[in-house]
């Protein structure tokens, strides 16, 4: 398996993973699939902010993306990110997410930020077990704030310091 930084030509690939979670799980809020213009704007949008956003290969095919954000526009928040990581719905359980998660972690350590923050809308075991075995904390919890599915779904916020 191969990360690396991802290309604007990526965005395709990324839509592919992605869109299959919009349309099939609880577990993105967006509730219609996102065009490659726009995934690609929000690529461009993560790079201009000096955040990584990364792309696993296997044999030359996207399998996987993971990227930071900034967790608050504030500038008293600017050593802390919020994390992103999403897998191809078919290579899942091929440590794909844990090889992105180390590679983003890296990455945020060395670049001098201090706190990372993930969500999950819950229940979402795989995604809770991830950040648990990255040493991620649970330390938040809202109640039946997204709708998604004609269900009220919760999230739960996990946090690490780097």
């Amino acid at each position: 398996m191969n990360v690396r930084i991802a290309r604007p030509e990526d965005a395709h690939a990324v839509i592919d993973i992605y869109n299959h979670y919009v349309l099939t799980t609880a577990i993105t809020f967006e509730e219609h699939p996102v065009l490659e213009s726009d995934m690609a704007a929000r690529m461009r949008n993560v790079e201009a902010a000096g955040l990584p956003w990364l792309v696993a290969e296997v044999e030359g095919v996207v399998v996987g993306f993971a990227y930071a954000g900034k967790w608050n526009a504030r500038s008293a928040y600017r050593y802390s990110a919020e994390s992103t990581v999403y897998v191809a719905h078919d290579n899942r359980a091929k440590r794909v997410g844990s090889t992105l998660y180390e590679n983003l972690i890296a990455r945020l350590k060395e670049a001098g930020y201090h706190t990372l923050i993930g969500g999950i809308v819950t229940p979402n075991e795989a995604s809770i077990r991830l950040h648990e075995r990255f040493g991620f904390v649970k330390t938040a919890l809202f109640r039946e704030v997204g709708f998604k599915f004609g269900q009220w779904r919760d999230v739960g916020y996990w946090q690490r310091n780097l």
